[in-house]
């Protein structure tokens, strides 16, 4: 027994000595984070005042504008942290985004329209339907940089505020559009898809992303001089709310919290939010290395080490 004992006792001093020269090293080892995220960022609740956010867009300076639907308003979140409402009553906006000139454009489906905004909160409406049929609720937007068209997704998603129930058949299901510019009627890009939703575009106008929520399924399509899309190939087995892309074409998607995807379709990180959904986001701030999160009842904002493109 005394041997064993000494045996004992000398293999517990080699763990002990072992330990003290193992432990300042693993303490020095550097912690596993995203290159997408900023160091030691994690989502920052904003607030929580709300019954539905959406449609995060930008303006150049960086302030952030977003819809709370349910309540009929846009908000907007400033430079300077402050929130301020821009527009009461609101069209039941959904989706948002900025054109060059400054106007905000909104997916406005209390009757199915698109509005442009102006500055001073003056509505003008776009698009009122399509050869003479109703737009089942423009959803979700993206203008192209290029030709300064819209690509707009018109699912069909009943609204307590609708007295219709259900759409107009002369439409022919749920589309994607694209309204050229100076054009007072969309074309059809895309029929082929159950629920089209997010969709977002490269900044140099060549290639456009748009998800199929029901299908689960989020596409990518090129997009031809005549606004026309081609080419449309499964980008990943997973659908999205709302979109957005960064400078090194990295695609965010959104539902339970937000999925980043590298271009080649490959998932490069997931930014677990606390809420029951996520519907959209988008980059803000005078950098725009602050990506701002709309979630349910809340909206959040993660500090970035990559910028968001427009």
């Amino acid at each position: 027994m005394k041997n064993r004992s000494v045996v004992f006792l000398a293999g517990l001093a080699l763990v002990v000595v072992g330990s003290a020269y193992l432990l300042p090293h693993l303490a020095a080892a550097p912690r596993q984070t995203s290159p997408l995220i900023a160091p030691q960022a994690t989502p920052r609740l904003v607030a929580k005042q709300f019954k539905f956010t959406e449609g995060p867009a930008v303006d150049k300076a960086g302030n952030v504008f977003f819809t709370d639907q349910p309540n009929n308003k846009i908000w907007k979140y400033g430079t300077d942290g402050k929130l301020s409402v821009f527009l009461e009553p609101a069209g039941r906006a959904n989706g948002l985004y900025f054109d060059k000139q400054g106007n905000l454009l909104a997916c406005a489906d209390e009757n199915n329209q698109l509005w442009s905004i102006n500055p001073q909160g003056q509505a003008t409406v776009l698009l009122q339907d399509v050869h003479g049929h109703r737009l089942n609720g423009p959803n979700d937007l993206w203008i192209s940089p290029q030709s300064e068209g819209i690509y707009f997704t018109d699912p069909y998603y009943q609204r307590t505020y609708w007295a219709r129930t259900t759409p107009d058949a002369g439409l022919g299901g749920q589309n994607v559009y694209y309204l050229a510019k100076g054009q007072r009627q969309p074309v059809v890009v895309d029929d082929q898809l159950q629920k089209p939703n997010g969709i977002i575009g490269t900044p140099d106008g060549k290639q456009l992303y748009v998800a199929d929520i029901d299908a689960n399924k989020t596409y990518r399509y090129q997009i031809g001089p005549d606004g026309k899309l081609t080419n449309r190939q499964l980008f990943v087995e997973q659908g999205s709310d709302g979109m957005t892309i960064d400078n090194q074409g990295n695609i965010y998607l959104t539902g339970k919290g937000v999925t980043v995807y590298s271009p080649a379709g490959q998932q490069l990180t997931h930014i677990p939010i606390p809420a029951e959904w996520t519907g959209n986001v988008c980059f803000g701030g005078p950098d725009r290395r602050t990506l701002f999160i709309t979630a349910s009842e809340a909206v959040y904002t993660l500090a970035m080490r990559v910028q968001g493109v427009q």
